[in-house]
């Protein structure tokens, strides 16, 4: 149902252009929106809303109806008399009977969203709501998720719809209280970097309307509207997962997340039970902040021993030293691909459960 805000801003735009008062009443003659005092008139609201006629002047009033798909849903009242003041009233019923047009295909079309990202329709009312509402269904979309931090903000969902603009063919909805979603139609041939290169205008965007803590998650590429809720699996996931091991970014998409997307779906029991059997029960990421900054620039440099010294500013017969020191105390050796492999997971793992023990609170 269109909201009583937007008749009043809509009656009186027409106000300032046309000159005349407007109000728009319920059939039981309560007012809805009006631009002018319209004590008195219940009465004759009722009356005229019982009659057959479409329109009719009364004591000096134009009185027009305003349908529902058939249903009497308004009474527009024009004060005045006079071709004029008829014709200004017939457009202004005009306008609100597009507006409630528009708004409930808005809605049915956002439920229809919402029920599609949530598997909540059977593939057959996919297709058939999808041609009732004139979505069309064999085009490529991608899902993102807009998140702000704690309770989402009420202006974000509004940003967003202006941002993509109201004659866009995206889709921009909220399934929750934290998270804008974003069903966006690309063109054939859509590159990954321009996908990301949407996400940013929407957060530099969001950021300009005094916006914060803007993370944006986005699935994989989805031809056909049957598939659209797995890209907003792979969103939520993406979103998820960039909290644990990309915080550092902002913008975060589910191919991306490479191992990652793997330790997340572990159970914390099997994540316990794998650091205990590699550091008899230590925990990886507990060493010095001089070892932990040598373990980390030697993964960034690909175990390249010259250039991780070069970039720690230390001798390379030094960097040998921390390395062969921290075998002893672990037993892995990383400058052995398969031992560095298990340090990684290891670190990407207490991670993981570190993120997982926080959230639980």
């Amino acid at each position: 149902m269109i909201s009583n805000q937007i008749l009043q801003n809509t009656i009186d735009g027409l106000k300032s252009i046309a000159r005349v008062e407007l109000c728009v009443m319920d059939i039981d003659g309560k007012e809805v929106a009006s631009t002018t005092n319209m004590v008195g008139s219940a009465g004759a609201v009722v009356e005229f809303a019982a009659s057959p006629a479409d329109s009719q002047e009364i004591q000096g009033y134009q009185y027009f109806k305003i349908y529902d798909e058939q249903q009497l849903e308004y009474i527009l009242v024009a004060v005045g008399t006079g071709e004029d003041v008829y014709m200004i009233g017939k457009m202004a019923a005009f306008q609100v009977q597009n507006l409630l047009v528009a708004y409930k295909e808005r809605f049915d079309k956002d439920n229809f969203i919402k029920n599609l990202l949530l598997d909540n329709l059977l593939l057959v009312d996919i297709y058939s709501r999808s041609k009732k509402l004139h979505v069309q269904t064999d085009v490529p979309r991608v899902v993102l998720i807009v998140e702000t931090g704690g309770e989402r903000d009420n202006n974000v969902l509004e940003l967003t719809r202006n941002h993509f603009g109201s004659n866009s063919k995206d889709f921009i909805t909220a399934v929750d209280e934290n998270n804008v979603i974003v069903v966006k139609e690309l063109s054939d041939g859509t590159a990954a970097r321009e996908i990301e290169k949407a996400a940013q205008s929407l957060e530099s965007f969001l950021e300009k309307e005094g916006i914060r803590n803007i993370r944006i998650a986005y699935g994989t590429v989805v031809q056909e509207i049957k598939e659209v809720s797995r890209s907003y699996k792979e969103a939520k996931m993406a979103l998820d997962v960039g909290k644990i091991f990309f915080d550092e970014r902002n913008i975060v998409a589910y191919s991306e997340l490479g191992i990652g997307r793997l330790i997340y779906q572990l159970p914390i029991p099997l994540c316990k039970m794998f650091i205990k059997e590699i550091f008899d029960g230590k925990s990886p990421d507990e060493f010095d902040e001089e070892t932990l900054t040598t373990i980390y620039k030697f993964f960034e440099n690909s175990l390249n021993v010259s250039e991780t010294s070069r970039q720690l500013f230390i001798h390379r017969n030094t960097l040998v030293y921390r390395l062969d020191k921290l075998q002893k105390s672990t037993g892995l050796d990383l400058r052995v691909f398969e031992n560095a492999i298990t340090f990684k997971i290891a670190l990407m793992v207490v991670k993981y459960m570190k993120y997982m023990e926080n959230a639980d609170f």
